[in-house]
């Protein structure tokens, strides 16, 4: 079986060393050997063990040798013009691209439908985390109703650099950087975009209908403060980063925010750059994924992991993804019920809401101020009490907090 890789950063780096290292274990575990023919990249790697390199796609588009190529370049330009002419000549494509899957999935798998040839992300979410073919096949016989995740190991370390070790925000993102776990610009981790297209390829997967990750109401973790943590401690919550996803009645929830968990909520111990994902099934109940979410080679390992399932089936379609979602199907998201923590500035003695619970925190420098935690509202009813809360004190900042 002879493939391509287009893209040879860290990911596509990890798939060359896998497929390297280990011919005679792929071989046993596929059926056939494989052989990687062409490596696309714009840039010159003298020192690499590999010779196929090349700086023309064409060179791997009109090879009818290659049957398989591995998508591992990121972003849309130019990934989603490759696939497309990839998939429409007849090859199969394995992705880690969570930006094109989440934009373009559902176009790309109706191509490989039609083609009887195989589209497949694994890698797409969770790293090395096995979750997409379990939620679409092993979890098949259950009517799935939500699906809750930490998906991004940069923002889990952070957020476990400032509960742990009482780091400030900025710095636990230096460290994060000067580990490798950050980005230069962190700005799609921090800021939540990262989970969103992920929790967006989840939902669809999940639900059977594609849900726009540009539609999902998303918040990162850059307004929290170490304020926060030591409320949250008090009362025995920490705070992680979830992409979370529910099925009504009507249509879909799917939100991305920084969440209060209590301590012993299954996904509140995850800690470091490990990710978790929590599966609902009305036959199954909860069953909870967890794994190194991030890396070359547990990436590389799901991508690697595609290319096997596909060797194994390479004359068929194999089936994957959801139908078209219909206007409206996102629900909104205002109308979703948390409770909420909400930090404000003023005397706690004077604090008088309805329904709420005063927190404070007796240390000096918390002098002066303290922290409310809600009933559960929906988001238009907090919003109503936020008004309050603002006629009275200052408001510092505020957070969901996800049901026990």
């Amino acid at each position: 079986m002879k493939i391509a890789i287009m893209g040879f950063g860290v990911v596509g780096g990890g798939v060359g060393e896998i497929i390297r290292k280990s011919p005679d274990g792929l071989l046993s575990r596929s059926g056939e050997k494989i052989e990687i023919k062409r490596i696309l990249d714009l840039r010159d790697f003298p020192d690499s063990p590999f010779t196929c390199f090349t700086k023309d796609f064409n060179d791997i588009l009109q090879d009818e040798e290659i049957e398989i190529v591995a998508e591992v370049m990121g972003g849309t330009k130019p990934a989603y013009e490759f696939t497309k002419q990839l998939l429409l000549a007849g090859k199969h494509v394995v992705s880690s691209n969570k930006e094109l899957v989440a934009k373009h999935g559902t176009e790309l798998l109706e191509i490989a439908k039609e083609k009887n040839v195989s589209y497949l992300f694994e890698a797409s979410v969770g790293g090395g985390i096995p979750i997409i073919r379990p939620l679409y096949s092993s979890l098949s016989a259950n009517e799935l109703t939500a699906v809750l995740g930490i998906l991004n190991g940069t923002t889990n370390y952070i957020l476990t650099q400032m509960i742990k070790e009482n780091a400030s925000f900025d710095d636990a993102l230096k460290g994060a950087q000067e580990k490798g776990y950050a980005e230069k610009d962190p700005t799609a981790d921090v800021e939540g975009h990262d989970t969103c297209r992920k929790i967006a390829i989840l939902a669809s997967l999940a639900f059977g209908k594609y849900v726009n990750s540009e539609e999902i109401k998303t918040e990162g973790i850059t307004k929290i403060t170490l304020q926060d943590v030591a409320y949250a401690e008090q009362i025995g919550c920490v705070i992680k980063l979830l992409g979370m996803a529910s099925k009504e009645k009507d249509g879909v929830y799917a939100r991305v925010c920084p969440a209060l968990l209590k301590k012993d909520h299954p996904l509140a111990g995850i800690d470091d750059v490990f990710n978790g994902i929590m599966v609902q099934g009305d036959a199954i109940g909860d069953v909870m994924f967890y794994g190194r979410g991030a890396g070359s080679l547990p990436t590389a390992s799901a991508v690697v992991s595609d290319i096997i399932e596909i060797t194994k089936q390479k004359d068929s379609h194999i089936r994957l993804g959801w139908t078209e979602g219909c206007e409206g199907y996102l629900l909104d998201s205002n109308q979703q019920k948390f409770r909420y923590y909400l930090r404000v500035s003023g005397n706690p003695e004077t604090a008088k809401f309805s329904g709420c619970q005063v927190i404070t925190v007796d240390k000096p420098e918390f002098s002066g101020e303290f922290a409310i935690l809600t009933p559960v509202l929906s988001g238009d009813e907090f919003e109503v009490l936020k008004n309050t809360v603002a006629a009275s004190f200052d408001i510092l900042g505020f957070i969901r907090m996800v049901a026990e």
